[in-house]
């Protein structure tokens, strides 16, 4: 009887949290793409790393390479709305300084596995000394429901100038509105963070931004909402 009530409960929540998505879906389904939402510039050099990472026979040691180079432009492109302060340095000259810029604040970063590690290299090319956490959200196969069964964040990542959420590949949105629920319950403040992913549906970029309005999205390419997880069995071999 017990079990019987267990599977009756998960049962009614799930079926309340696929009608919230369809909801939510058909609230944002004619609504524009958020302004939050940054498109990463298809110049010709991102367009021809697209087309090699496209072809379907590209060894995997070809395909790592190219897609780290994608990585970086991604995460440089996620830095730029952060804050940053005035910094004098001293150059190699002696006598002379060089007035620049520095992020003003702690930035950290928060990988959704498994997915999300394959972003991890070109996130220590643009900020080596990043605090990284980690999330494991996987959907479950029986309700399709995203379910949260691991994490470790940083240690006052509330008080954190910016958070990087890392997942290369984003469908219904599910996972994503959940990692971003996460951060928000420890503290972090949505306009602290930006999710950086590789591929996004666009009923998903809408649902997401329709919940967390005040959060950045820094997306290359907004493919099909339906489109299947495939990076990280590139990137990884398996």
């Amino acid at each position: 009887m017990i079990s019987d009530r267990v599977h009756k409960t998960l049962d009614e929540k799930s079926s309340l949290h696929q009608a919230e998505l369809q909801r939510l879906g058909q609230v944002s389904e004619d609504a524009p793409l958020s302004s939050n939402v940054i498109v990463l510039e298809h110049s010709n050099q991102v367009r021809g790393i697209n087309t090699r990472l496209m072809e379907r026979n590209l060894v995997r040691e070809d395909f790592v390479f190219y897609f780290d180079r994608l990585a970086v432009m991604l995460i440089e492109k996620a830095t730029e709305p952060l804050l940053y302060k005035s910094s004098v340095v001293e150059t190699p000259v002696p006598g002379n300084v060089y007035n620049g810029l520095a992020l003003d604040g702690v930035v950290s970063a928060v990988v959704i596995l498994r997915g999300g590690s394959i972003l991890e290299t070109g996130l220590k090319r643009v900020i080596p000394d990043c605090s990284t956490g980690r999330m494991l959200i996987q959907t479950n196969f029986r309700t399709g429901e995203p379910e949260l069964h691991y994490y470790s964040l940083s240690p006052n990542i509330s008080k954190h100038s910016g958070v990087l959420l890392l997942d290369p590949q984003m469908s219904s949105g599910g996972a994503a509105l959940m990692a971003v629920k996460v951060l928000l319950d420890h503290g972090v403040k949505e306009d602290k963070i930006v999710f950086v992913t590789y591929t996004a549906g666009t009923q998903g970029l809408r649902r997401l931004m329709s919940v967390f309005p005040d959060i950045k999205v820094v997306v290359c390419r907004i493919v099909d909402d339906m489109e299947k997880r495939w990076l990280e069995k590139r990137y990884l071999g398996c």
